[in-house]
């Protein structure tokens, strides 16, 4: 199944006096480019996550934000009084060198000090941050689950709207190839009318080396070869899109291969419908190169 690299999953949640949000959203990247916005002091939480993301994703710039906040009664935590020491004493610290530098500070309030990570603990359970981690961790796979899913639906729809290009470059590669004959006939045609321009123009010209100059301009201008890797390019692209993603690489590469044989077609073409084809080759394909961007 194609996956698409957009996405954006929201949940909240909620344990133990603590209450918390997750927002993830992603955007396109060329790997896989993981940013975690997390509270601090919750044991094994970040190692967690980036190994679930790991698991699950190929490629994407992927943000992960987890908004914690304490739902308990004041009543009901303890004063962790190390931490509040240690607190207390950063801000003098802080307010001493404040005053030195001449930078006034506005005053903190005891509020200001208790909301501080660390300074109020749950009376049930204490400071259990390892508990509180793997709940956290737990809860963090429905998020992950709803991501996915989102992930999973748009790529269902880029992989119609792919395979509807494929086949258009298939179409057109086989509208091309019908063209060949009468392409053929008038590139001969025109030919014979400039060996002939040249034989009567120049009485001491060797008709036969100007006819195996022109021999060779015919082997030059011919595009089988391209029409034949164009079919063996949707053939490729078609067994990726069944295969699944991770692929956006490959097929982001494919793209390239599709565009270099359709600018060969142009150049090549010497015939209106075959340049015509090779331009609506040429659109498709810049198309279909925006959409790949999007897959994983």
């Amino acid at each position: 199944m194609i996956q698409s690299m957009t996405a954006f999953a929201t949940a909240k949640g909620g344990h133990a006096g603590q209450s918390w949000v997750w927002e993830m959203r992603s955007v396109n990247g060329k790997g896989l480019d993981l940013r975690l916005r997390l509270p601090e002091g919750i044991d094994g939480l970040e190692a967690g996550l980036r190994a679930a993301l790991d698991r699950t994703l190929a490629r994407g710039n992927v943000s992960l934000t987890l908004k914690l906040q304490s739902t308990a009664p004041v009543g009901a935590r303890n004063l962790n009084s190390a931490v509040l020491d240690a607190v207390l004493q950063a801000m003098a610290e802080v307010e001493s060198r404040a005053m030195e530098v001449g930078v006034s500070l506005a005053p903190a309030t005891a509020a200001d000090v208790l909301g501080l990570p660390g300074v109020l603990e749950n009376r049930e359970g204490g400071d259990d941050a390892g508990d509180l981690g793997r709940v956290l961790l737990a809860d963090f796979e429905s998020v992950l689950e709803s991501f996915i899913a989102m992930r999973q639906s748009e790529g269902a729809a880029l992989a119609m709207v792919l395979s509807a290009q494929v086949n258009e470059i298939a179409r057109l590669t086989d509208e091309a190839r019908a063209l060949l004959d009468s392409r053929s006939a008038e590139i001969a045609r025109s030919h014979r009318a400039a060996l002939s321009r040249v034989i009567e123009t120049a009485a001491d010209v060797d008709s036969g080396r100007v006819a195996q100059e022109l021999a060779l301009l015919a082997v030059k201008l011919d595009v089988t070869e391209e029409l034949d890797r164009l079919r063996a390019h949707v053939a490729a692209a078609r067994a990726l899109l069944a295969k699944g993603s991770p692929m956006g690489r490959k097929l982001d590469f494919l793209t390239q291969e599709f565009n270099r044989e359709a600018n060969t077609l142009c150049s090549k073409a010497q015939h209106p419908g075959l340049t015509m084809v090779g331009l609506a080759l040429k659109a498709v394909i810049d198309q279909m190169r925006e959409q790949v961007q999007n897959v994983e």
